[in-house]
């Protein structure tokens, strides 16, 4: 842990005034208790950004390939991430992200599960949506709004945490919770563009 509160004051440092980036509802994020907070994808610095503007260790699913590498592998596995192997059911990256919800942890999520190409928000993984109805966790949208351009404003949004605990008692798939969570993240996108 003080090497992820380490990493984030550095990154933090340099990012923050390069792209001047504003949060806002950083009060949403749960002091306590089990997060899911769920983002858009719009640039591979979107976990770092995501990480340095919560109030709380995150812990994110990267892909496998990223622990393959001899240095970047070693950091970022000391910046709680976990490998998940893409393209397909991987049962231990889904009791690894149970485990951290179980244990009151945050898990940050990209639902789309990969960076938008045309900075649109995709369609979003029935993934997401089985964290959300299989954890107690309370989930948090969360809009990154761009552009990542050097002293352009950049916005992390964290939105008001939803009331999963109705859409659990209803039993509705997997699917369709993470359809309610994309609506979610949108209106976002679009209130604070």
């Amino acid at each position: 842990m003080k090497f992820y509160s380490f990493a984030k004051g550095v990154v933090s440092t340099i990012l923050k005034p390069i792209y001047r980036i504003e949060v806002i509802g950083e009060e949403n994020i749960p002091s306590s208790g089990p997060v899911l907070l769920c983002s858009n994808h719009i640039d591979n610095l979107d976990p770092p950004v995501v990480g340095i503007t919560s109030k709380r260790p995150i812990h994110f699913m990267a892909k496998e390939e990223l622990f393959k590498m001899p240095i970047l592998g070693k950091i970022v596995e000391n910046l709680n991430a976990f490998p998940v192997k893409r393209g397909m059911s991987d049962r231990e990256a889904l009791r690894k992200a149970l485990s951290i919800l179980k244990n009151n942890g945050v898990l940050g999520i990209f639902p789309e599960g990969t960076r938008s190409k045309d900075g649109q928000l995709g369609k979003g993984l029935s993934g997401v949506g089985f964290f959300a109805l299989r954890s107690e966790a309370v989930v948090v949208p969360c809009a990154i709004i761009g552009p990542y351009k050097a002293f352009h404003k950049l916005r992390v949004v964290y939105g008001k945490p939803l009331d999963m605990e109705t859409l659990r008692e209803q039993k509705i798939s997997a699917e369709d919770a993470t359809e309610v969570i994309m609506k979610e993240i949108q209106k976002l996108i679009e209130n604070y563009q």
